[in-house]
């Protein structure tokens, strides 16, 4: 049997590339999301953003506030389309549990991370994140450079 070739683009939705720049990451999910028709139209063109995204626990559930999934003109003239509504996240109660417990007791905050496909569904990575300083951000931007500059000298070696 011939293995399935991947999507030239992988199987990234999305990412928010902002939440590893101004927060720690201490611990990862993942979630299922709960979607309608338009919105799954919408994630397969690729139209969605994280930016602003974080999960908010009401009535032990988990939810992603602040996620923008651009409705397609095509798939949604039937439906009144709310790009920015929370969506319900998919978790096991011992998870939830968890992570209630961390953000309400420690400080910590919970945002989203990507959104990818796996086996046909939407799923989100989830992590419980702490807040950088702004000497934090300052040395893992030094230390970014000086990676950089390693591999530049590698490849100058290598060459």
């Amino acid at each position: 049997m011939a293995k399935k070739k991947k999507a030239p683009g992988g199987n990234t939705i999305c990412l928010n590339k902002r939440a590893k720049h101004e927060y720690i990451i201490e611990q990862k999910f993942e979630a299922g999301v709960s979607l309608t028709g338009w919105e799954v139209k919408s994630l397969r063109e690729g139209r969605a953003q994280l930016v602003d995204s974080y999960v908010v626990f009401k009535d032990n559930e988990a939810w992603l506030v602040g996620a923008h999934f651009t409705p397609l003109l095509t798939a949604s003239t039937h439906v009144v389309a709310d790009p920015r509504r929370d969506r319900k996240l998919l978790l096991h109660a011992k998870e939830i549990d968890r992570l209630v417990v961390a953000v309400e007791a420690k400080g910590h905050t919970c945002v989203a991370l990507a959104l990818y496909w796996k086996n046909g569904r939407v799923k989100c990575e989830i992590a419980l994140v702490k807040g950088k300083k702004l000497h934090d951000k300052r040395a893992s931007e030094k230390e970014k450079d000086a990676n950089r500059e390693k591999q530049r000298a590698m490849a100058v070696h290598k060459a």
